[in-house]
């Protein structure tokens, strides 16, 4: 009987458990917002290539006016 009290009051586990939620709470932030870098840089990647391609070709001068 006096096991089972002592298994009863023991919190060690729930400690446990509370640690593993709350780094695979962390994980999943982690995954979502690499994702959404990842959706974020596609775009930016895209839209560099499409301007590339369809630039004319020539001689050009840099200039930062457009920046």
């Amino acid at each position: 009987m006096n096991t089972i009290r002592k298994f009863m009051q023991d919190e060690e586990g729930a400690v446990a458990i509370e640690y593993g939620l709350l780094a695979s709470l962390i994980a999943l932030a982690i995954v979502f917002g690499a994702k959404a870098l990842g959706t974020n840089l596609c775009g930016i990647f895209n839209s560099i290539a499409t301007y590339l391609s369809t630039a004319p070709t020539g001689t050009y001068t840099w200039s930062a006016a457009g920046c």
